[in-house]
């Protein structure tokens, strides 16, 4: 598929959509033949960007285990004074397959939110498919964060109970949604979150057809096919769901029935609808996985009752990106819940500057450290006063369209 025009320096695109693809053409290989798992290749990646998880004149950084889950905490330098410090849980992406908070992408973005914010930041270390499906990875995300709202454990971190978010890109906004749902629904929790940033999340598994899914289906950095092998391999070792979700015939009688909660013909904007015209999903009495349907996996699909008292979000879409259409739904359904919302939208693809911490490091190609920046600033000074975002600290929304070259940051919500 052509570069779109409106890409900057396209070139930067093409040589990391090059090694994308020639590692995914290897995975593929080496499964046929038996020799690895096709995500065993793909983690090349990962591994190539691991950080020292190493203290420094700034951040001090330390790994830690919350609920037995592995995290790292990042924790300013600066002089102790008797306030205490905001907060941001942080999960990374990678499509519940890939990824680290020991990747250094990762590991620069904590430490710059730790140092310039004067933040604590919990990098999540969740368990991965395809060795662990879900719910493991959620369950992981969410054990962590419980454990890290109690009382005690945000004294030891000197950390404002008011002034706490959650966070994450990709997959990971995925689980940062899906925690920040659950977390309402557990009495042992007394604490409201602060707020949610999602940068480009994926939130439902229902329909392989959003527009965002058919205009980008061959996208570089993260074409529809890869997008539904991450999904697939999330729920199940089974190729049968590959195989159907790659022709949007995966649903059952059971699933179907939520599509009312992510039908892009009511919750797209026209501008989004484009020349696309909407038809139901196929679907079939035989269920070929029970987690499709599991609002845990599939956060867009929860009632309305349930956003309602949800905390404000930070949404961040990109134009030419298959889950482009998963954010923006998000947003006018969290909208019309009463939530209070800011979403950019960026004419870029995700997984690319400045939209990215998931591609592997090109030289003068600073992703990740800009456009991650501005979502802790969710996180003001004052207290929360109400989930629903009913505090002085948040300016109301206002609608913004970022051309790839902005640089954009949302001081608007500082307060």
């Amino acid at each position: 598929m052509p570069i779109p025009d409106d890409i900057d320096e396209p070139w930067k695109l093409m040589v990391a959509d090059s090694l994308l693809r020639s590692l995914n053409h290897l995975g593929n290989v080496a499964e046929l033949l038996g020799l690895k798992h096709y995500m065993d290749i793909m983690w090349v990646f990962t591994f190539a960007e691991q950080a020292a998880v190493i203290s420094d004149d700034k951040v001090k950084v330390t790994e830690s285990m919350f609920h037995e889950v592995p995290v790292i905490v990042y924790e300013p330098m600066q002089k102790k004074t008797e306030e205490l410090r905001r907060a941001i849980i942080y999960i990374h992406g990678g499509g519940w397959c890939l990824g680290s908070a020991k990747m250094g992408p990762y590991d620069l973005l904590s430490r710059r939110t730790a140092a310039e914010l004067n933040a604590v930041v919990v990098s999540v270390e969740y368990r991965l498919a395809p060795e662990h499906h879900f719910p493991t990875p959620f369950n992981d995300a969410y054990h962590a964060v419980k454990h890290f709202l109690q009382e005690q454990v945000l004294a030891q971190y000197s950390v404002d109970a008011t002034r706490i978010a959650v966070s994450g890109d990709s997959a990971g906004g995925n689980l940062a949604a899906a925690v920040a749902q659950q977390i309402q629904e557990d009495r042992d929790i007394k604490l409201d979150l602060k707020a949610q940033a999602l940068l480009y999340p994926v939130l439902q598994a229902l329909d392989m057809k959003t527009p965002s899914y058919q205009q980008n289906e061959f996208m570089p950095i993260l074409p529809k096919i890869m997008m539904i092998r991450f999904w697939s391999e999330y729920f199940t070792s089974d190729k049968t769901l590959y195989y159907a979700m790659l022709e949007n015939r995966h649903n059952s009688l059971k699933s179907i029935q939520l599509m009312k909660f992510a039908n892009w013909s009511i919750y797209l904007p026209e501008n989004y609808r484009q020349k696309y015209t909407y038809s139901d999903p196929y679907f079939d009495s035989k269920d070929l996985s029970e987690s499709i349907s599991d609002t845990r996996a599939s956060p867009l699909l929860v009632d309305d009752d349930k956003l309602r008292v949800l905390p404000k979000a930070y949404i961040m879409t990109c134009e030419y990106d298959v889950l482009r259409d998963d954010g923006v739904m998000y947003v006018t359904r969290l909208r019309r819940a009463g939530v209070q919302v800011h979403h950019d939208h960026y004419v870029i693809p995700a997984n690319t500057p400045p939209c990215s911490v998931e591609v592997p490091r090109i030289p003068a190609w600073n992703y990740g450290q800009w456009s991650f920046h501005p979502q802790p600033r969710w996180i003001p000074q004052g207290p929360l006063d109400g989930a629903a975002g009913k505090n002085k600290d948040y300016l109301p929304y206002t609608p913004e369209v970022c051309p790839s070259h902005m640089d954009k940051r949302n001081d608007v919500l500082l307060g």
